[in-house]
């Protein structure tokens, strides 16, 4: 056995294996894998469908879309036969709401290449003859599609990866790991030592073990599944001997179940509730290939509903019945990428359908070890979009609850209620008092809007205007006219200090750093030019500086600030996430409320725009920043966070008669969507060089060195191929762009939709979007899917509402 590697990945199923082929095709020879057992596509699982859901993540998307490509070019690189088998898949619509969820998605599948054709109910039947049609509303299909067969999948990763210099050692048990003198990792085996640079964890249903080694909380927990298998029918075999196609992969979304042919029957999959947590602890060492005691009960509405849509199925045996462990994180997502707070370590771990996307994982998390980036935007599956608050207790309740809605309808505005309310700041009874109604960002409880008195306080999602729009587009207007209240604790936030603190700003971000006592709109860039993390500098003095960024980020951009901070200690980081409540005033009358609160001095004068001082609101202390994501006069009010209630209270009690109510998440978007207010994870990407997403005014390659100018530099010189824009969205009644639309021009796909909504200042449905930069200018007329229409949308100008930023600067 070698006691020296470039990289060792430990865990040979399909995904470690996969990993391991990809970073030998990066040139990377001197690459090692440890499997405990033989190499294994984990046990009995199966694939049934390569394409997921798109809307869910477009990283899962990008991800999945190439493994379907590259399971087939392995095939043909290695002489192996991975049982690709393209025999299509067809999702069944039996409602309304079900076919919006499907035609959102195959906008989203359009722009990034995948072939989706809209079927009607007739067309299935051709397609799937044994199916009953009668109840449906239509199906989407995806002709290329299919499924393979995990275990040749499995061997022919490890034989092109053998073939291209890596090592292989299987019946190998990992029995510790640690650090060597000089930072390296060491990982113990009962075979012996092995030392390398880059460790990969792809360990599966051992994932607990190995984050217990690595005093890592990895978020992943595995799940019983279970899937019956028929004998075969003689309708099925007839259609074999006939020469007939296959009738493909078969979803029935409604009733949480997928069907396919399998050796002359058919095999069920049903996604059923109930389904309990397993391995929490992580399974016993002799557990490879274990499988669990099966639960019919558990799945007897699934079954009931399988013989109403294809009656076949209940015309024959039960061959057999498999119950096994499938790993899941509390959003079904896998994670892929580096951990946190451990250099050199990666994961890719938690794979619900490990199978199907492993080529994708393998590809992405190999150009981010050896190139040091991702070439797709992962924010969907970046191991740190979880925190600390993701304990055992907590991935138990939220992995059942993942498994549970596999196939329920995911509607953009969804909140899923396990595990919640978890984190709370003060304030969360009174808004609750008021009427909100919550969702949750990185555990927080945050008001996702307020239902007024006699309207129910629950929510309601939909892919069109829901019934909170109304009640959503009252709060902004509110916001615009008098005065709004938002809780904003939910922000990350953090202090970087000392001596070495402005130089090592500098250099990890675009934009000049503020005075001491203003503001700026920093990025930080990754090394090839796009957008990594957003941040609010607040200058306190000329050696600290307070940062703020998007709650769901936190772990991400702490853990980016905490990579690239020099090691002599010049600089400090102190987390202030927890320590600090935000309160947001915003709208016309937010001065005259602060000047009844404060003794300070808000006018222009003395309180400009893009400043911050420290304050008193009531008897607390807060520091005000001048500044929102709404485009009107304000202060967001950074405050410690015991004070909250003191300085909510004085601000309500104020602000009565001067209209003050409360404004939620949704309004917020509202607003922000008016202004060309971008986000992280939609208008700024790694994909998109910080120039294309419209950063002109906050990126300046002249201020000196910083991470990622000269690419970018170099980006611009190529030529771009996306020009960030607004557009008005025409004759819209019901459903506004919600992000990843199709744009056209002529009927050629030139762009997307990057985020959407309504837009109360204007009366406009608007659409933030990326598409050919010639055709970026203002007045430029283009057309955009949404659902079922085609729309009209007319390029605007920057931020449609005040572009002179009269409001903010009042």
């Amino acid at each position: 056995m070698k006691t020296h590697a470039r990289a060792v990945v430990i865990g040979g199923g399909v995904v470690g294996v996969s990993t391991l082929y990809h970073l030998a095709k990066k040139g990377w020879t001197d690459v090692v894998l440890l499997e405990r057992n033989e190499l294994t596509s984990g046990s009995t699982w199966h694939a049934a469908g390569l394409l997921p859901l798109f809307n869910l993540s477009y990283s899962v998307g990008q991800i999945h879309k190439y493994s379907v490509r590259q399971y087939g070019e392995l095939q043909e690189e290695t002489g192996q036969d991975v049982g690709l088998r393209r025999v299509s898949n067809i999702r069944l619509a039996s409602s309304k709401e079900r076919m919006d969820e499907y035609l959102q998605y195959a906008g989203v599948a359009e722009t990034i290449g995948v072939d989706v054709r809209q079927l009607t109910p007739k067309q299935v039947k051709e397609i799937w003859p044994l199916c009953n049609t009668d109840d449906l509303v239509g199906a989407i299909q995806h002709p290329d599609d299919g499924y393979v067969q995990p275990a040749d999948l499995t061997q022919a990763f490890a034989t092109g990866a053998r073939q291209r210099g890596a090592t292989i050692y299987r019946q190998t048990r990992v029995t510790a790991i640690g650090r060597t003198a000089s930072g390296e990792w060491k990982v113990t085996t009962d075979k012996g030592e092995i030392t390398c640079e880059h460790l990969i964890s792809a360990t599966g249903n051992f994932v607990q073990q190995t984050g217990q080694m690595l005093g890592l909380k990895i978020p992943v927990i595995p799940v019983e599944h279970q899937y019956i298998v028929t004998e075969a029918h003689p309708d099925i075999l007839a259609r074999k001997e006939q020469g007939l196609p296959e009738m493909g992969v078969l979803r029935d979304s409604n009733a949480s179940w997928y069907m396919r042919e399998e050796r002359g029957g058919l095999l069920l999959g049903p996604y059923e509730k109930g389904a309990p947590a397993c391995y929490i602890n992580g399974p016993k060492p002799d557990a490879e290939f274990e499988l669990f005691q099966e639960d019919l009960e558990r799945l007897e509405p699934h079954i009931e509903s399988a013989i109403y849509r294809v009656p076949a199925f209940g015309e024959v045996g039960v061959k057999q019945v498999y119950n096994g462990a499938i790993c899941y994180t509390p959003d079904g997502s896998p994670i892929i990428g580096p951990a946190w707070d451990m250099p050199n370590l990666w994961l890719n771990e938690g794979h619900s359908f490990g199978i199907t996307a492993a080529g994708g994982a393998g590809w992405q998390l190999a150009e981010w070890i050896v190139d040091g980036e991702p070439t797709i935007d992962m924010l969907g599956v970046d191991p740190r979009r979880y925190g600390d608050y993701a304990t055992k207790s907590y991935l138990k309740v939220k992995n059942e609850e993942a498994y549970a809605n596999v196939f329920v309808t995911h509607y953009p505005d969804e909140e899923r209620e396990a595990g919640r309310p978890l984190r709370t700041a003060p304030c969360y009874d009174r808004l609750k008092d008021l009427g909100a109604v919550f969702g949750q960002k990185f555990g927080w409880e945050r008001a996702n809007w307020f239902a007024p008195e006699g309207v129910a306080q629950e929510d309601d999602w939909s892919f069109r205007r829901s019934r909170w729009f109304p009640h959503v587009k009252a709060e902004a207007l509110n916001v615009a006219e008098n005065v709004g209240i938002l809780d904003m604790t939910a922000f990350a936030k953090c202090r970087i200090s000392g001596p070495g603190a402005l130089d090592f700003l500098r250099n990890l971000l675009a934009n000049r750093l503020p005075r001491v006592g203003r503001i700026g709109l920093c990025h930080a860039l990754n090394t090839r030019g796009g957008v990594h993390s957003e941040f609010t500098v607040v200058r306190e003095a000329s050696d600290s500086f307070y940062l703020v960024s998007a709650g769901a980020y936190q772990r991400l951009d702490h853990d980016w600030l905490k990579r690239h901070m020099p090691t002599d200690g010049s600089v400090r980081y102190d987390q202030m996430t927890n320590q600090n409540g935000v309160l947001v005033i915003a709208g016309p009358k937010a001065r005259e409320l602060m000047q009844r609160v404060s003794g300070a001095d808000f006018s222009n004068e003395a309180f400009p725009w893009l400043t911050a001082q420290q304050i008193d609101v009531g008897l607390a202390p807060a520091l005000a920043c001048r500044v929102n994501f709404v485009g009107e006069l304000g202060w967001e009010l950074h405050h410690p966070i015991e004070y909250q209630n003191h300085i909510f209270d004085a601000l309500w009690n104020a602000g009565q008669d001067l209209g003050l109510k409360p404004f939620g998440i949704r309004a917020m978007d509202m607003l922000r969507i008016e202004k060309s207010y971008r986000m992280v994870g939609t208008e700024l990407s790694i994909e998109y060089a910080a120039y294309e997403s419209g950063l002109d005014r906050f990126v300046h390659p002249n201020k000196g060195e910083f991470i990622g100018r000269d690419a970018l530099v170099e980006w611009q010189q190529r030529g771009f191929d996306n020009a960030f824009a607004t557009v008005e969205v025409h004759d819209v009644t019901d459903a506004d762009a919600l992000g990843n639309n199709p744009v056209y021009l002529d009927g050629e796909l030139v762009g997307r939709a990057t985020s959407g909504n309504y837009g109360p200042r204007t009366g406009k449905s608007l659409a933030m979007v990326m598409v050919r930069p010639d055709l970026a200018e203002t007045g430029t007329e283009l057309e955009m899917r949404i659902l079922d229409r085609m729309h009209r949308i007319t390029v605007l100008g920057e931020s449609p509402f005040d572009p002179e930023n009269t409001h903010l600067r009042a």
